[in-house]
């Protein structure tokens, strides 16, 4: 079965029902789990790079502060659990790459991971759940 199972989460209230059920899941069958959040650029964000450069201090700041959090909150339930637990923080423009990236990287044979339920133009354009979808070899459990 599962032995390495990648969390990536934003931080979301579905994002962390997910990460307990990953860590459930872990637990059940043995796993280790790897909790990733990967954060955009701020140059990725803004029109005007003067503007960047200005705030990209306090961005930084406030990424590495909610990374953290986020971060944790999965240790501390990987913990209780007894769940071998470790973590990445990931800066780049497309998180669905990233996230594919790192399950092979990790060597994870698992990726749990959130869906928003987006409908419309928006799933179109916005669902990093489905990006992982179709372009993971890795199997993917999208918790709803």
């Amino acid at each position: 079965m599962y032995k390495h199972i990648l969390l990536p989460t934003d931080g979301s209230e579905l994002s962390k029902a997910a990460m307990k059920h990953g860590v459930a899941l872990a637990k059940t069958i043995g796993a280790r789990v790897t909790a990733v959040v990967v954060s955009t650029p701020l140059q990725s964000l803004v029109v005007d790079p003067n503007a960047a450069s200005k705030a990209l201090e306090q961005y930084k700041a406030l990424v590495a502060t909610q990374t953290q959090k986020y971060l944790d909150t999965v240790r501390n339930d990987a913990e209780s659990a007894g769940v071998a637990c470790s973590t990445l923080c990931i800066e780049r423009d497309k998180p669905y790459e990233a996230i594919v990236e790192t399950a092979k990287s990790q060597g994870c044979d698992l990726v749990v991971m959130a869906s928003h339920g987006l409908r419309g133009v928006s799933a179109i354009l916005g669902s990093e759940t489905l990006k992982v979808l179709t372009h993971s070899s890795v199997p993917i459990l999208v918790y709803r």
